[in-house]
Formats: C-alpha cells, structure tokens, sequence
C-alpha cells in the first residue's frame, strides 16, 4: 500500500522505458530468467495491460503477480479475492503467507497452505513467504559481520512453515520460498551472506523439499534485498525478492541486470 493507481502506471512505464533502453545481447540474457511485479489488486489488471500493450509490449517477460487472495474460488466471502478470477486475467503468481499478513492479521501456517493450494490449483504458482521473527543468537563472536548466527536456532521455525505448505501441494505443482527472516525486513542492512547461505542449504535439505521433483522448489531471498547482494548469495538462493529498494525502477533494472549477469 505504498503507490497510488498513477504512480503505479508511471512506474510501469519507466520500467518499460529503462529495459528498452538496455543492448540487444543484454535483453537476450534477461530472457532465462524469471521478472515479477507484485501490484496491489486495484491496479493488478492495468499493470497486466500496460506489459503485454501491441503498441509498447515489455521488451522481456515480465510475470504479474497479486500480493493476496482467498482459498476458496467462489462464494460468499464479501471483501475477498478469488485466486480462479486471479488467473482470469492473467495473474502468474501468488504471494502469501508474508509477515505483515501474520503479524497483523493472524495468517497461520494453515492458511498460508490453504491459499498456495488453491493458487496452484487455478495454475498460480504460489509465492511463500518463510522465516524466522527473532534474531537468532551468536554461536561463535569471531566471524565476521557481527558473528555467526545459530542457523538451527532459525530453521526449527522455518522448516513448520515449509512443511505445512508443501504438505497441501501436489508434487507437480511449482513453488516459490522467499525467504525473509522477519528480523531483516526493513532493516538498514540484510542479514549476512554467510547466515542466508547456510539457512538456505538446510532449507533445501529438507525432506519434503527433497523429495519434490528437480526444479520445482525455487528459493528466493529478501529482507533489505538489493542491488549487489545476488553475488554475495548466487550458490544458494535462486533470486531475490525486493521490497522498498525495488520501488525505485532504476535499482530494480540494476538488480535484474545484475542477476542476469551472474
């Protein structure tokens, strides 16, 4: 809730502008890997439209997704959004299960799962929001960055909210784990390369994660993402997921670029 309806268009066509901008042999590399945007629902449609207009498409893919929705496709649920409308008109992704949702309106991991299987039933892929509330504590004060954090300390959490949502998924279904530990979100730096890494390696390591097939479980990372983080963490994580840094297009191009190049 950050951007009106127009600042959402104008944002969509500076975008549009800057990637147009960009080489051929830069726009040829930006097509292997995945762009999202994630509106609010208001302009959800417009934005739909401005990407795919005959006149001035996006000159690389860009996947539009929906920030929320109900877990049933239809009924009396006054004030709700249907994930089956949602893919109607075009949405790719969904987002859930983030920490503003459980924080302020008691979304449970129940829920979270809930709402990734009926996206993935509607052919959403689901966009999982995971992670730890409380900083873990320092297990050993002489690594760098302030220390090495327990990462068990961090996974005993996560892994409930993993398991719950995949347990309501079926195998061949595609999903997306942000990770964002809670702590970081906002935060004047994101938590240290180090710790992502190594939270992300045991979140792989998972059992329910390890028995989904090849390529259907992508992780991503965000809590004060940006640009010249994906470098730091490219062994681990599958991209990122930016918040306040990306409401500026030109660190977002500069991300993606960046992305693209490693």
């Amino acid at each position: 809730m950050y951007f009106s309806f127009a600042r959402t268009t104008a944002y969509i066509s500076t975008l549009l502008k800057l990637l147009s901008e960009q080489s051929p042999e830069t726009l040829a590399s930006l097509q292997d890997i995945d762009v999202f945007v994630l509106p609010d629902h208001i302009s959800l449609v417009s934005v739909i439209s401005q990407l795919r207009h005959h006149d001035n498409p996006s000159p690389v893919p860009i996947l539009v997704g929906a920030q929320d929705a109900f877990y049933e496709d239809a009924g009396a649920f006054t004030g709700e959004v249907s994930p089956a409308m949602l893919a109607e008109v075009g949405c790719r992704i969904l987002e859930l299960g983030h920490a503003e949702r459980r924080r302020l309106f008691g979304e449970t991991d129940d829920i979270a799962a809930n709402k990734a299987a009926a996206a993935a039933r509607n052919g959403i892929s689901p966009l999982v929001c995971v992670g730890e509330r409380t900083r873990p504590p320092i297990i050993d004060t002489t690594g760098s960055e302030g220390g090495i954090l327990d990462t068990k300390t961090a996974l005993s959490e996560i892994s409930a909210q993993v398991e719950t949502v995949l347990n309501a998924l079926p195998h061949s279904a595609n999903v997306i784990l942000a990770y964002e530990p809670v702590w970081a979100i906002g935060a004047a730096a994101p938590a240290s390369a180090p710790y992502v890494v190594a939270v992300v390696r045991a979140i792989r390591e998972l059992e329910c994660v390890c028995r989904r097939p090849m390529g259907s479980t992508r992780i991503l990372y965000g809590g004060s993402a940006g640009p010249g983080l994906f470098s730091k963490l490219k062994d681990s994580v599958d991209g990122l997921f930016l918040g306040r840094f990306a409401h500026d297009p030109e660190q977002f191009v500069k991300t993606i670029l960046e992305i693209a190049a490693a």
